[in-house]
C-alpha cells in the first residue's frame, strides 16, 4: 500500500513539474520599478503568429487577445510584477505576445484634478540586430519623467504636466517616450524590468514665461497682471503673484518666497 501510495505521489509531482517547466518555458516575469504616487495600468496585447493565418473576431468590450493589469498608487517607490506568457491560444487562433503597453497616471496635489498622466511600450520582436537580454537574465529598459509648471486663469494658478522619456545605455535622455524591444526567444524563464525615475528638479513649461531666482522661479508679468500669456522678453524685474495648489498666493514658486 505504501509502495502504491508512493508511486502515485511520484506520478502526480512529476506531472506538476513539467506543467511547470513547460510554463516557464513559455513565459517571462515582467517588472515595473514605479517613483512614489505612480498609478499603473499594463496592457499585454497577443496577436496571431507569423505565418498563421487565423483572425480573431471583432468584439465590442471583452478581448481575451489582450490582458490588462492594474496597480494603485503608492506612497512610496515600488515594483510591481507579472508572469506573462510568450504564446497563447484563443478560440484555436495561435498568438503570440506582441507588445507590453503601459499607461502611468501620477499625483501632483490633492485635489482629485491634481494629476498628470503619460504612457511607454515594450515591443516583442522574433529577431533583433542587437544585444538583447544579459547573462544576468533581466533586460532593463529605462525611462525617465519630468514635471513641468505653468499657471492658468485669471488667479495665475499653478498646475503640473507629466512627461516621460527613454533614457539609453548611457543614461542620456531621448526625445521618444519611454519603451524598447525584447527578443521573443530570449525572454523565457527570464526578466524584462521597466525602471521608471523622475527628475529631481521640476521645470517651467513654457520658455519666457518665468524668471529663476533664489527658492525657484518667478512668473513675468508682461502687459499686465491679467496678461495670460505674459512673456518675459527680457524683463527681470516685473512679475506677478501666482496661486499655489494650497490656495496660497505667493511670488516665488515652488518655495513660496
Amino acid at each position: 500500500m505504501r509502495r502504491w501510495m508512493g508511486k502515485v505521489l511520484l506520478g502526480i509531482g512529476m506531472v506538476w513539474l513539467t506543467g511547470c517547466a513547460g510554463r516557464a518555458a513559455d513565459s517571462f516575469t515582467l517588472e515595473v520599478d514605479l517613483p512614489a504616487g505612480f498609478e499603473l495600468k499594463t496592457a499585454a496585447n497577443y496577436r496571431p503568429a507569423v505565418g498563421e493565418t487565423c483572425t480573431l473576431p471583432q468584439r465590442r468590450g471583452k478581448r481575451p487577445e489582450r490582458k490588462l493589469f492594474f496597480t494603485d498608487y503608492t506612497p512610496s517607490a515600488s515594483r510591481v510584477s507579472y508572469e506573462l506568457l510568450l504564446s497563447e491560444t484563443v478560440e484555436g487562433c495561435p498568438l503570440v505576445l506582441a507588445n507590453v503597453e503601459f499607461d502611468f497616471t501620477a499625483k501632483w496635489g490633492t485635489r482629485n484634478a491634481d494629476i498628470g498622466g503619460d504612457s511607454a511600450r515594450i515591443f516583442i520582436r522574433d529577431r533583433l540586430d542587437t544585444p538583447g537580454m544579459p547573462e544576468a537574465g533581466v533586460q532593463q529598459i529605462v525611462g525617465r519623467c519630468q514635471w513641468w509648471f505653468r499657471t492658468l486663469g485669471p488667479v495665475h494658478g499653478i498646475r503640473k504636466i507629466l512627461q516621460c522619456r527613454s533614457v539609453d545605455a548611457a543614461g542620456q535622455q531621448q526625445n521618444a517616450k519611454p519603451g524598447g524591444v525584447a527578443q521573443r526567444d530570449q525572454l523565457p524563464g527570464k526578466t524584462l524590468r521597466m525602471v521608471l525615475t523622475v527628475a529631481d528638479e521640476e521645470r517651467p513649461a513654457f520658455d519666457n514665461n518665468w524668471i529663476a531666482v533664489p527658492g525657484g522661479w518667478k512668473r513675468c508679468r508682461g502687459k499686465s497682471v491679467g496678461d495670460m500669456y505674459a512673456h518675459c522678453n527680457g524683463d527681470k524685474t516685473n512679475f506677478k503673484p501666482i496661486k499655489m495648489p494650497d490656495g496660497r498666493i505667493c511670488d516665488v514658486y515652488p518655495s513660496c518666497n
